[in-house]
């Protein structure tokens, strides 16, 4: 694997946090690679260090040691601002509770990763989220508010959004965690499909049956990484 193939690379990442009773090891000497197309699951209990593998990959926290280098950019390199326009245009991130805005419509919150990074011009954002909403089988709920979709079309919307700016890199943080197994089986489909259009796409899950259907999985214990390899039995 060269370099140029890689979106994620994290080298010797350490990262500790004060605690009451002295230093917390959140991530200790953690190595990982992944290609740009690679579908990952990242698996472990709570307080595992999963949350905080997360955030160094996104550029939300700074790692205390090593390198984090992601779609060719060494985030320890760039300051606050720097990192927040960076991360607009690289990263698409899917949260668990969707974190859709509830007084703007489905189609305004897809729109807004657009006119924060200035993305696609004003004229074409409507016409860009209409299209990523169609791809996400919600085209005939643009005009609706949040609270009116059931929480599988709100995750779709929020996959959505997610998409808005073409990152390279999109990370699901729990995403099925709040569906039933049906709307997270339609969901976890639409993941597959962002990896057969060539993005990268890393999941955290705790969902046993879904972990099995992913590519490669790694594992997070005591803020250790172990590289699985396979995950489908």
């Amino acid at each position: 694997m060269t370099k140029s193939e890689l979106v994620i690379d994290l080298k010797k990442v350490d990262k500790t946090f004060d605690g009451p009773a002295g230093p917390i090891h959140a991530l200790r000497s953690v190595d990982l690679q992944v290609a740009s197309g690679e579908f990952v699951g990242v698996r472990g209990p709570s307080g595992s260090g999963k949350s905080t593998l997360l955030n160094m990959i996104t550029g939300i926290d700074r790692p205390t040691n090593g390198d984090v280098n992601i779609a060719g950019v060494l985030l320890n390199d760039l300051n606050e601002n720097k990192l927040a326009r960076w991360r607009g245009k690289n990263v698409g991130v899917i949260f668990q509770f969707f974190q859709l805005l509830p007084t703007l419509t489905i189609i305004e919150n897809t729109m807004l990763p657009m006119d924060f990074c200035r993305v696609w011009k004003p004229r074409e954002r409507p016409e860009r989220a209409m299209h990523l909403l169609d791809q996400v089988g919600l085209a005939d709920q643009a005009y609706k508010l949040p609270n009116t979709l059931s929480g599988g079309q709100q995750q779709r919307a929020a996959i959505a959004r997610a998409l808005a700016n073409d990152p390279p890199l999109v990370m699901g943080d729990e995403p099925t965690g709040n569906l039933d197994s049906k709307a997270a089986d339609k969901v976890f489909y639409l993941f597959e499909e962002l990896v057969k259009q060539g993005k990268t796409f890393m999941m955290v899950t705790h969902n046993v049956d879904l972990s099995s259907r992913i590519p490669r999985v790694v594992d997070v214990l005591d803020g250790e990484l172990f590289d699985n390899g396979n995950g489908r039995q």
